[in-house]
């Protein structure tokens, strides 16, 4: 199958033997592994990118949410550059790293583009790099863990919703959604990326940066009216940056985003327990990405990676200051996400000590007026 009768049509040419279509995957991590196992699955040729694994033709294991469990047959690559040419790249890399993730795949300048990263910000990183290439922005919302490097989980709900983020890409989604749903999950297209995005961080941003801070379950951040507070703040000034960029809330797949914007509303006795209770379905007891990220070091160490702070809450307050519009809690709990990430001693400060990150974010208003 020739690059023209891949993705844009779906099916070959006449008189070309029919092969699968060859998708690279970078960053296999839990999101990777996951998307690149149900495309294994639906017929396409896999390789995977993982730059601490030796090159291999292990097979990848998928456990779907029933428990059966189904091998699929990938090709691993420790670098991009000795992968084969592609039809599709699917980058899954954190955000930190993803400009150095997309630098090698420039041999395949006009190879279709799907970036499926947290927060708000891949797909502008990705035109910059890679210009002339059809690009597709994805959300995935269903709750995934890595059990090993050959084992990921699918722990259920939730699903894929895509978008063009370039018009060259427009005519690629329908093709590649029908592919995922054929695999089992569930899919949505969106007529464009911004909302998409937009909306899956509200989902992101909720009992994540407090919970990477405290070091708490999103349960007990929610029933505590002090943070329920602090949730709800942070919410509203995102949707206020939303609708000064002209952006409404849209649904995703396992995710009523503009019903969960419509429940903050609510007298915070009956916002609590009803947003409680999402945010522990939808992640299957899953931590927040924030969280874990922090969890991940040492106690008496920092971090060693940065997080994806600066492209959740810190993407908004960005987006604040641009447009003229206020966003101390969402600036001040992503400054403070660093701070623990970077300092054991300021994380320890913390840890299970609401009192003293509402004292934080009290001060810094204080100052800010």
């Amino acid at each position: 199958m020739t690059a023209p009768d891949t993705m844009a049509s779906g099916s070959p040419a006449a008189g070309t033997p029919a092969r699968p279509r060859r998708t690279l995957v970078v960053g296999a991590g839990a999101v990777g592994s996951f998307l690149g196992a149900l495309l294994g699955s639906a017929g396409h040729d896999v390789t995977l990118i993982r730059i601490f694994e030796p090159d291999s033709e292990r097979p990848l294991a998928l456990i779907r949410p029933d428990g059966s469990r189904v091998e699929i047959p990938v090709h691993r690559y420790t670098r991009t550059e000795d992968a084969p040419a592609p039809d599709l790249i699917l980058v899954a890399v954190k955000m930190p790293a993803l400009r150095e993730a997309l630098a090698p795949t420039l041999r395949w300048p006009n190879v279709p583009t799907l970036t499926v990263e947290n927060g708000v910000g891949a797909e502008a990183i990705a035109a910059e790099i890679r210009p002339v290439a059809p690009m597709l922005a994805g959300s995935v919302t269903s709750p995934i863990r890595l059990v090993s490097q050959d084992e990921v989980q699918w722990l259920g709900r939730g699903g894929l919703a895509l978008a063009p983020a370039n018009e060259s890409a427009r005519p690629l989604v329908r093709g590649l959604l029908d592919d995922f749903e054929r695999a089992g999950l569930r899919v949505l297209e969106r007529p464009a990326a911004a909302p998409m995005k937009w909306s899956k961080l509200l989902a992101n941003l909720m009992a994540n940066a407090t919970g990477a801070i405290l070091d708490m379950d999103a349960d007990a951040i929610y029933r505590d009216p002090r943070l329920f507070e602090v949730e709800r703040r942070q919410l509203i000034e995102a949707l206020a940056v939303m609708k000064r960029l002209g952006l409404g809330p849209v649904a995703l797949p396992g995710g009523a985003v503009p019903w969960l914007v419509r429940s903050l509303w609510l007298p915070a006795w009956l916002a609590r327990p009803i947003l409680t209770r999402v945010v522990g379905g939808a992640r299957s007891g899953k931590m927040p990405s924030l969280r874990l990220h922090v969890r991940s070091a040492a106690p008496d160490a920092p971090c060693a990676e940065q997080t994806e702070v600066e492209w959740m809450n810190g993407a908004v307050a960005r987006a604040g200051t641009a447009l003229g519009i206020a966003t101390p809690v969402n600036a001040r709990l992503a400054d403070l996400v660093d701070e623990v990430a970077t300092n054991p001693e300021r994380r320890a400060w913390y840890r299970g000590r609401p009192e003293r990150l509402l004292a934080a974010l009290r001060t810094d208003t204080a100052r800010r007026r």
